[in-house]
């Protein structure tokens, strides 16, 4: 509730600060009408955007497109690009049945692919002789040594990363992230044991062109339901800190130098 009288507040504040400006221009010439009705409209714009960023999910500030990257990634999960999403979705949703409906396994299909395509290019680069035509050109294929190298540094950072996050959470400094990480990891391990990590993938996999698309179609009724779930959710984490957490005995926490 406190933070509700807070957003009120800093919208009532800008509301009163746009309103002198106009009450000002307005005393100031009698020409002034187009510019208050520009210094009206200004206020609602800036009043919507202070709500719009007050009652946003998670608090962001980016529209969803630019939360996912943006480009191309960001257009197939949002399904922008109908093409591409399809195709991507039909492709993850082929392999998840080959390899766990029909229990083919990884090795074999890549070997029957490459047999099959090893016949293909061999067959018909002979039969380019008996009919007197030039033979097939095959492009070299070679991996970049850039982009080998930046994909390393890229998962180096995000390794480092993860691991200087659960050093924090570790040392016990926030109990909230605590807890969450642990429930998360709870759940997780649960999700493990009901299925196997390919079906694990394709569940993400088709959650992620699902639930941005889902999201950014009705945005406003999923931040105000988030909202009112948010402060049910504070209200009571702020009850069982009360009665349970606050007394748990705690050592004195000292900051350590790490080289």
């Amino acid at each position: 509730m406190a933070e509700h009288a807070e957003e009120e507040t800093l919208i009532e504040q800008i509301k009163e600060k746009i309103r002198d400006g106009v009450d000002s221009s307005s005393s100031s010439s009698s020409s002034s009408s187009s510019d208050s009705d520009d210094l009206k409209s200004k206020a609602s714009v800036v009043t919507e955007a202070v709500k719009s960023k007050i009652n946003r999910l998670f608090g962001r500030e980016k529209p969803i497109h630019q939360i996912l990257g943006g480009g191309k990634p960001a257009d197939v999960f949002l399904w922008k690009n109908k093409k591409a999403s399809v195709a991507s979705l039909g492709g993850a949703t082929a392999i998840w049945i080959l390899f766990e409906l029909m229990e083919y396994h990884l090795l074999t299909l890549f070997c029957h692919c490459l047999i099959l395509s090893l016949a293909i290019i061999f067959l018909w680069s002979n039969a380019t002789f008996l009919i007197n035509k030039s033979p097939p050109h095959i492009p070299e294929v070679s991996i970049p040594e850039n982009l080998v190298v930046d994909i390393a540094l890229s998962l180096r950072y995000e390794i480092n990363r993860g691991f200087a996050v659960l050093r924090e959470i570790a040392t016990g400094r926030d109990l909230k992230k605590f807890l969450i990480v642990i429930a998360g990891l709870w759940v997780l391990s649960i999700v493990g044991r009901c299925c196997n990590f390919l079906t694990l993938f394709y569940i993400v996999f088709v959650t992620l062109h699902t639930v941005p698309f889902l999201y950014d179609k009705y945005e406003d009724k999923v931040d105000a339901f988030a909202k009112n779930a948010s402060v049910e959710f504070k209200k009571h984490y702020a009850v069982f800190q009360a009665k349970y957490l606050s007394k748990i005995p705690r050592g004195p926490l000292k900051d350590k130098k790490f080289l």
